[in-house]
């Protein structure tokens, strides 16, 4: 197997501009870090792409991939336009995301059941428009039996990359990943595969690499949220630093930029919990930690629980396969 390579997924509302730039600063391991999607570009000067998330200025161009949620191929190529004016070279179309409410309305993996639709979104988009394209999508919505009908489909098509997370749309987050049908599928892609799904920690990294081993490029998802030195660990970079003190530098950073850069405390605050809902499995007690951070709803609170969290609990990393095997409160 080749030296692996690891991306960072996207995550709405955690995932921002100031955790990809504080991560890349403090912890790094991944060579592409994917944007939160963006929807409804319904004009060449969409101002939704005019805010920090994409300003050159504050986001690193050379390993940032904006993506967009759509069903659109005009919009796609406002999209990616806009993008590439800003320094951008590749956007990427979610195709992966398994919410009912984006799912209900034909969008993320609720297009996935309609193949000539995304033919046809393929070949406008590709006929109008030169700018690198990728993809993220799963495996199917309903059935993994839908990744049959799309294969032929992203194969007509110069897609840089085909990351694919391997469950369907249905699952949302649960059961487990299909291995043999990403293993069935590898030699049927014509493009760059990425693998997507489940990796937490060595053990799940290792089980994947040896039913994969065709696949070297990795997206990491709920695992590096979890414990933001994962993609280091598997890469087997030597950090060597103190790693409690690291996270907690970190956190208080991010939090500081956030609001810094005008969020409102109940949203940079809201932000800092989503993210501690994955962080918490990586301490040797996430019932404390989750019981200390879920209520806090001022900025001292906050800086208090996080004090307690590292004075009462330890991170010991690598924790969110846990929570597939406990209660999540």
């Amino acid at each position: 197997m080749q030296e692996p390579v690891f991306y960072l997924g996207p995550f709405q509302g955690i995932t921002d501009m100031h955790y990809r730039r504080l991560f890349a600063a403090y912890f790094g391991g991944v060579v592409k870090m994917f944007t939160p999607f963006f929807t409804g570009i319904d004009t060449n000067h969409s101002k939704s792409l005019r805010k920090p998330e994409l300003d050159p200025g504050l986001n690193d161009r050379s390993v940032t991939v904006p993506q967009l949620l759509s069903r659109n191929a005009g919009e796609m190529v406002r999209f990616a336009g806009q993008c590439y004016e800003m320094g951008f070279h590749e956007v990427n179309w979610n195709l992966g995301c398994p919410f009912p409410r984006v799912a209900s309305k034909r969008r993320g993996s609720g297009l996935l059941p309609f193949p000539d639709e995304i033919d046809q979104i393929l070949n406008d988009y590709f006929s109008k428009c030169d700018i690198n394209l990728s993809i993220k999508c799963r495996l199917g919505l309903s059935s993994d039996a839908e990744f049959d009908e799309l294969v032929p489909v992203f194969n007509r098509y110069p897609l840089s990359e085909l990351i694919v997370h391997a469950r369907t749309g249905i699952q949302m987050y649960k059961g487990t990943v299909n291995l043999k049908k990403m293993k069935a599928s590898v030699q049927l892609i014509r493009h760059p595969l990425i693998y997507n799904g489940d990796i937490f920690d060595h053990e799940s990294f290792e089980n994947c690499t040896s039913e994969l081993p065709e696949i070297s490029v990795f997206m990491l998802g709920r695992g590096v949220l979890s414990d933001p030195f994962l993609a280091t660990d598997l890469i087997g970079i030597n950090t060597n630093c103190d790693r409690s003190e690291k996270l907690k530098t970190f956190l208080t950073e991010l939090l500081h930029s956030r609001l810094s850069s005008g969020s409102h405390e109940a949203t940079a605050l809201g932000r800092m919990k989503e993210l501690w809902s994955y962080l918490r499995w990586s301490f040797d007690d996430p019932v404390v930690v989750w019981r200390l951070i879920r209520k806090v709803k001022k900025t001292g609170e906050y800086h208090e629980a996080v004090r307690r969290i590292f004075d009462e609990t330890w991170f010991v990393g690598q924790g969110y396969a846990r929570s597939m095997e406990e209660k999540v409160f």
